[in-house]
């Protein structure tokens, strides 16, 4: 295996910047031979879907040079479009083949997948921008993020929304004090847009495997199990053994400003009511409530709304604003205001009413006064980026880690309706047995926990 080539080109970097001052060259990274060459990056599950996103905004700023995906006929679709790079239907079979020649991997595989796949990476000294959530278990969160510090890899997660400005100007209104204390936050959304219930239920049937399908290879570090129809190569998601439901699927997103803004780390206790929760299937819809403490406001109380749920119509809106058409965002309650986001990536936050916005900005535009992202709305290019100048990502595991844990937090409430879940940080385990069940898998593969990295 050749050795790494990246403290020859951070120190490249370093003395370019340093002897030409301004000038800097974005993209660029100096090679073996004393050429010029870009980052090589994977794609795991990159051949289609948001996957085959993933690499394509990766392209804009390095050499997609492998890609690995379940799915053959994907996987000839991207040969054409990627001519020049290796095409995989396992991940471990493509590090193995090329695993000096990879600098940074995409993981945008189903969320049960992200684990293995982001962890195989990180044992291989790769830097990793992995899809939101992170994974779909605890446990997975926390090995995670301790591989990465331990292999001193860079890291983000895909919730472009952190890349952007609004989730900035949320973050800069908050600490100025625009809503004053806060004391209540409810988040809601329209998915499952796919099936979940007992309509996902009666779809999760063993079946044949579909021939363009790796299915062995798919189901990464679970345990073997009969071909499972209505999963790929979308409603996975549902699934509770292979996807984390509408609060993982949009949680990262939409969580993600009030998280930020608010300091809210972990909560303390959570609960939640549900309908049509199955023993395979995450739930048709559901409400949790967190109760946090932090240290700048005391007491937060967090609503998540789901599929047909949504918070009460806020008596602060605007009598022409049509509230059963948002259908999702989040509303950030204080003493002194309340704070409207009507997307899912915080990209427009607003005092309510639209006077009290107007009154606040004083006739000028808002002065953003966070620095920016490296890659507005590209996560993928922003690790490029991250990796080349030698800087960290808005969405590292540092801050992408805690944020996943909140909708897996969230998952242990739906997985237990009717049910107060305390959770104690320090032993990262709550009060009861069967949410406790839940924080990791029943069981891995024979090599696939990596718990020795």
């Amino acid at each position: 295996m050749k050795p790494s080539l990246f403290q020859n080109r951070r120190q490249f970097l370093r003395n370019t910047a340093a002897t030409a001052g301004s000038i800097f060259m974005p993209n660029l990274l100096i090679g073996q031979e004393g050429g010029v060459k870009k980052i090589n990056v994977a794609g795991i599950g990159g051949a289609g879907g948001k996957g085959g996103s993933d690499v394509g905004i990766s392209a804009k700023g390095a050499n997609i040079v492998a890609i690995c995906d379940v799915d053959r006929e994907r996987l000839k679709q991207a040969q054409q479009k990627y001519p020049d790079a290796k095409m995989f239907e396992t991940f471990r079979e493509m590090f193995d083949a090329m695993g000096d020649k990879i600098d940074m991997c995409t993981v945008s595989t189903p969320d049960h997948a992200h684990y293995p796949a982001a962890m195989e990476a990180i044992k291989r000294g790769k830097h990793v921008c992995v899809q939101k959530p992170l994974v779909n278990r605890i446990w997975e969160a926390n090995q995670l993020h301790e591989a990465a510090k331990k292999k001193g890899v860079k890291t983000n997660m895909g919730n472009q929304g952190h890349t952007g400005k609004g989730i900035r100007f949320l973050k800069q209104w908050v600490s100025e004090g625009i809503v004053g204390n806060v004391k209540e936050i409810h988040v809601w959304t329209n998915r499952p847009i796919w099936p979940q219930g007992n309509e996902a239920k009666a779809k999760y049937v063993t079946g044949d495997v579909p021939a363009n399908l790796n299915w062995d290879a798919w189901q990464a570090a679970v345990p073997a199990t009969p071909y499972i129809n209505g999963l790929h190569p979308f409603a996975w998601r549902g699934h509770r053994e292979y996807g984390a439901g509408a609060m993982g699927d949009m949680g990262c997103h939409l969580l993600d400003g009030p998280f930020w803004a608010c300091g809210l780390g972990e909560p303390y206790k959570m609960e939640a009511e549900c309908t049509e929760l199955t023993d395979v299937s995450w739930p048709k819809s559901s409400h949790v409530i967190f109760y946090f403490k932090t240290e700048k406001y005391g007491e937060i109380k967090l609503h998540w709304y789901e599929g047909s749920l949504k918070p009460e119509r806020p008596a602060e809106l605007e009598a022409e604003r049509d509230w059963d058409k948002i259908k999702g965002g989040f509303l950030l309650r204080g003493d002194a205001g309340v704070i409207l986001n009507t997307d899912d990536y915080c990209g427009s936050p607003r005092l309510i009413p639209a006077t009290k916005m107007t009154d606040f900005l004083g006739g000028k535009s808002p002065e953003l006064k966070i620095e920016g992202a490296l890659a507005e709305g590209e996560p993928q290019l922003e690790l490029i980026r991250a990796i080349e100048q030698d800087k960290i990502c808005g969405s590292n595991f540092d801050y992408s880690v805690p944020l996943t844990k909140l909708c897996l937090f969230g998952n242990l409430a739906i997985a237990n309706p009717g049910k107060v879940i305390n959770w104690d940080a320090s032993k990262q385990q709550s009060d009861n047995a069967e949410a406790n069940a839940l924080i990791t898998r029943a069981a891995y593969r024979q090599g696939w926990d990596y718990k020795s990295i």
